[in-house]
């Protein structure tokens, strides 16, 4: 089974909706010690699970699939041109995510056709993004107040 490798650590900013990436973490795709590896970086910006806020009883921002969320943020923003993944590729990897986290069948199962069904939207800004030059990965911030940069 896949594993990740580090306790993901990250602080939040002052928007309390994206949170940064502290410390490196990493994430072997398909089994433990995989050559398939996505390593999330520090100052990599993400907001968890991207879900309506009238969906957050249901399924919060955050829960036992927050590590899963944030590798599937970092395959989203298409960072790492290294990473060669389609959308679909990087929505599997995130339901695969979850089932190591040990989620709930029926929380993954719904999660994951959510993001199937309306992924297209951040997958779109990811590629705007691009495009402009803008990345998701900022120096970490020193201070509370910091917002957003993307």
């Amino acid at each position: 089974m896949s594993e990740f490798t580090e306790i993901l650590l990250v602080s939040p900013l002052a928007d309390g909706e994206t949170w940064v990436i502290r410390e490196r973490f990493s994430y072997h795709v398909g089994a433990e010690e995989s050559k398939e590896v996505i390593n999330v970086p520090i100052g990599f910006q993400t907001d968890f699970a991207s879900v309506p806020w009238l969906l957050t009883l249901i399924v919060p921002r955050w829960g036992k699939y927050g590590k899963a969320a944030v590798v599937h943020d970092f395959v989203y923003s298409q960072e790492d041109s290294s990473l060669p993944y389609d959308r679909r590729r990087a929505d599997r990897i995130f339901l695969e995510g979850m089932a190591v986290l040990g989620v709930a069948r029926w929380r993954r199962t719904l999660m994951y056709w959510a993001v199937r069904a309306f992924g297209w939207r951040a997958w779109n800004r990811a590629l705007r993004r691009i495009a402009e030059d803008v990345s998701r990965i900022r120096p970490v911030p020193e201070k509370a107040n910091a917002q957003r940069q993307w």
